[in-house]
């Protein structure tokens, strides 16, 4: 059995950490390179720093702090925000990252999952995909940071990057985001079970009994949270306790 992930996120504005409730309301959280040191030390599976300004003040991610950052880790690393083209994904792969992550420039050039496959292999292009519920039920695709409404169906979207090439998805749910209230464990086993491959589950952490919901009930291969971590809510070596004493695989830290 593959044991699953703990991811621990940085979404960083203005060189900080910060963190919102449904991608608004920012409050700071630290300086993301010590956050990163601490996060490897406690054990987390792997780092996701996002730049979530980058796309709106059309630019590219700071280079230099994803230097800082990889500089001070041991597990894998991925990094989005602004990518939209094959030099930068390169850049940030020099600069240290694993993997690319790649969300508004997709939407707008949906050839270029192709283009990134094919240059640099499945497995370092991460889509993530933010969506919010609709009164309908179905799930929007929004981009530009969780500004901009898209009119795309989520799963289909999900299923075309797959398709296209993406070899990862990160799974975010703007519905669920900040509130601490759970992951969005149904949509979640949908996206899990209509694509071949990995789900990074994002969204909604509050307490360890929600990700046993997402990696069980909700079939996640990983599971991404920031507030509860930067604010002290859990425990990284805590949770993953927790994980194992109700039957969830996981690495020991």
């Amino acid at each position: 059995m593959l044991c699953k992930r703990i991811i621990a996120c940085l979404d960083v504005k203005d060189g900080q950490t910060v963190k919102g409730i449904q991608f608004k309301q920012l409050q700071q959280a630290g300086d993301p390179v010590a956050l990163a040191a601490a996060y490897a030390r406690q054990g987390a599976d792997e780092l996701v720093l996002l730049d979530i300004s980058a796309t709106r003040e059309g630019r590219g991610t700071f280079t230099a702090l994803v230097e800082a950052v990889a500089a001070e880790l041991d597990i894998p690393f991925t990094v989005g925000g602004g990518v939209g083209s094959e030099d930068a994904v390169e850049r940030l792969l020099r600069a240290g990252a694993d993997k690319v992550s790649i969300n508004s420039a997709a939407l707008r050039d949906t050839g270029l999952i192709n283009r990134l496959a094919t240059a640099f292999g499945s497995q370092c292009i991460v889509l993530a995909v933010d969506v919010r519920a609709e009164p309908d039920g179905s799930w929007q695709v929004y981009s530009t940071g969780g500004q901009t409404p898209t009119g795309r169906d989520g799963l289909a979207w999900i299923q075309e990057g797959a398709d296209r090439g993406a070899g990862e998805i990160l799974l975010t749910s703007m519905t669920h985001d900040g509130t601490r209230q759970g992951f969005a464990v149904e949509l979640t086993r949908m996206v899990s079970e209509s694509v071949p491959v990995p789900v990074i589950a994002s969204g909604g952490a509050g307490q360890a009994s929600h990700f046993v919901d997402v990696f069980t009930r909700g079939a996640a291969d990983a599971a991404l949270a920031a507030g509860i971590f930067h604010f002290g809510v859990l425990q990284i070596p805590d949770l993953k306790q927790f994980l194992r004493q109700h039957g969830v695989a996981i690495r020991s830290v």
